[in-house]
């Protein structure tokens, strides 16, 4: 189930009035108003290839104009003409530019134009009035793109394209990249937005173009709710009326971090938004910045602010996991391990699905892994396109020895039990024939792509390292030269505190470790802390000016396994020896 968020309020015009009005005050009704939508393809370039434009008043058509355009100075890109269907011999036989602009401006003269992305389309006109020295116009314009976003949230849409809107409306018309078929779906997504504006009261012209987002005039009027905010490191939560928490934030200084967004140095749109609806701040503050970090994770994961995009839902996160089949293949799967041995066949986690993704592609071209879910011995088995194009070890390809497929896939085993020679073995010799047939960015590819698989299992390796402490305390110096205590069992953090400048750490120490929170050893049914948490601690320890007071267990921080191949490359951005 989606949620979407009421559209921002908006700053209207605030000039100063008498008390008398004027007919200027009134404004022109909307369904009085003649409009021309407008929409234009080009060469890829600099020259017109097609007008397209729909007069409208009141939702009726009034007339439509529609020509293709013969190029001056340029070709259509084949780019182009896959994208729009219109071909340089379509073209050939149109009339040019000079007879054409002033039958569009005859057919526009007097009205107000309406375009999606409104600089592209009037910035081509303009030139084009430039270049054949006519006088441009200057008609009002309008945007559909911008009008889009003050009423139709993200969250309700992923984007405002032109596709996207006539979707999302249904219009009668679908757009298809030709001139005008856009024109006309334009006009029936700006009468949808007219209906929307509407419900706020905005059913003129004047108001319509008065209409700014909701900036910075509006959020310094709700400065007054930084009053109170405290000093130091913490956690900020903007709420609404109802106390639903709208945004999470962090900060060293909540008080200056806080006053931050009441100013014009604030120009996001979501917080625009949010701080629109906020009507309070509570605090939550933290005796260290490593603690405000780690309560933030906890927060966003528990509450989901709906204006927070980091961190939600911590628990989702995405494997590559080995089937346990005759001939096994990689997934993707984006459920918990349900045992130890289910476990032990996979890699992982990573940070996003789209990672895992890549990381199943690189492994599938190195290796000759069964790559489709049909099974061999079904009546309807028939080779995949992937065996026929001999990527494939298994029955697609052939191969009905069970061993020999599995004695192929030897490196994603290897890969499994945490020993990445095989996989580094042959990304070394993919790279090298690509190289030696001039394939250089293909070859790039394969680099970028074992380097980033090495990286997530490095730093998983690195973090279940952490996880698998029973107690670490770490001390971070401060600048008066005190110390910042952590106090960490099984990978999430159990305490923390600030001890001044000359004073003895050590008292402190004990004093955490006997009051800080009790933490059970954790396991594959019951994860001891959140992965984000898990890495967010560990990059604190690891960042070169922490200090590992005492650890539990051991602690093996050294280059190891993942981590020990990866750094044999040097910087990920190099390229590796070959």
């Amino acid at each position: 189930m989606s949620i979407h968020r009421a559209p921002r309020a908006f700053d209207r015009d605030e000039r100063p009035r008498s008390g008398q009005l004027d007919l200027s005050d009134l404004g022109t009704p909307l369904e009085e108003v003649t409009f021309v939508v407008v929409d234009l393809e080009t060469t890829g370039s600099t020259d017109i290839t097609e007008i397209g434009a729909v007069k409208l008043r009141s939702g009726e058509v009034l007339g439509e104009f529609s020509t293709l355009v013969r190029p001056r100075t340029s070709t259509i890109s084949p780019f182009v003409e896959r994208l729009t269907g219109i071909t340089n011999g379509m073209v050939a036989g149109a009339p040019e530019l000079d007879s054409v602009l002033p039958a569009f401006l005859e057919f526009a003269r007097g009205s107000v134009l309406v375009a999606h992305n409104a600089g592209f389309d009037i910035g081509y006109l303009k030139a084009a009035c430039s270049s054949l020295d006519y006088a441009w116009p200057d008609p009002p314009v309008l945007d559909t793109v911008k009008l889009a976003r003050q009423v139709v949230p993200r969250g309700e849409v992923v984007n405002h394209k032109l596709g996207t809107l006539a979707a999302h409306f249904g219009t009668a018309v679908a757009p298809d990249h030709r001139a005008l078929a856009d024109a006309r779906a334009t006009g029936e997504i700006l009468h949808r937005l007219f209906d929307r504006f509407g419900t706020f009261g905005i059913t003129t012209l004047e108001d319509l173009q008065r209409l700014k987002p909701a900036g910075w005039q509006k959020r310094r009027t709700k400065a007054h709710l930084a009053t109170g905010v405290p000093e130091g490191p913490g956690v900020y939560m903007f709420l609404d009326g109802s106390r639903r928490v709208l945004y999470i934030g962090v900060s060293r200084n909540m008080r200056a971090r806080v006053r931050n967004y009441f100013t014009a140095g604030e120009t996001r749109g979501r917080m625009a938004e949010m701080i629109t609806a906020a009507q309070e701040v509570s605090t939550v503050p933290c005796d260290t910045h490593l603690e405000a970090e780690v309560r933030e994770v906890r927060l966003i994961g528990e509450l989901a602010p709906p204006y927070n995009r980091r961190s939600k839902h911590p628990e989702r996160r995405t494997w590559l996991r080995l089937t346990d089949e005759e001939f096994p293949r990689l997934s993707v799967v984006r459920t918990a391990p349900a045992s130890a041995d289910d476990a032990a066949r996979r890699l992982g986690p990573f940070r996003t699905h789209r990672r895992a993704q890549e990381a199943k592609r690189a492994l599938d071209r190195l290796f000759p892994l069964k790559q489709c879910t049909q099974k061999p011995h079904h009546a309807a088995f028939a080779p995949c396109a992937s065996g026929e194009l001999g990527r494939c070890g298994g029955p697609c390809a052939g191969n009905w020895d069970a061993e020999a497929y599995r004695a192929g896939i030897t490196g994603v085993h290897d890969l499994l039990v945490g020993d990445p020679a095989e996989f580094v073995r042959c990304c070394r010799e993919r790279m090298a024939a690509l190289t030696a047939g001039e394939r250089f960015e293909t070859a790039a590819e394969v680099r970028d792509a074992m380097t980033g698989l090495l990286s997530s299992l490095a730093a998983q390796e690195r973090q279940a390292g952490l996880a698998a402490i029973e107690e670490c305390v770490a001390a971070v110096p401060t600048p008066g030269g005190g110390w910042d205590l952590a106090l960490v069992r099984w990978g999430r953090l159990a305490g923390s505190a600030r001890v001044p400048g000359g004073v003895n750490p050590y008292p402190a120490i004990e004093s955490l470790r006997l009051t800080a929170e009790h933490v059970e050893q954790p396991s594959v049914d019951a994860p001891a802390a959140l992965a984000q948490e898990t890495a967010l601690i560990h990059r604190r320890l690891a960042d070169g000016s922490t200090r590992l007071v005492r650890t539990t267990g051991g602690w093996s921080e050294p280059l190891t396994g993942f981590g020990r191949v990866l750094g044999s490359f040097g910087p990920l951005g190099g390229t590796p020896a070959v």
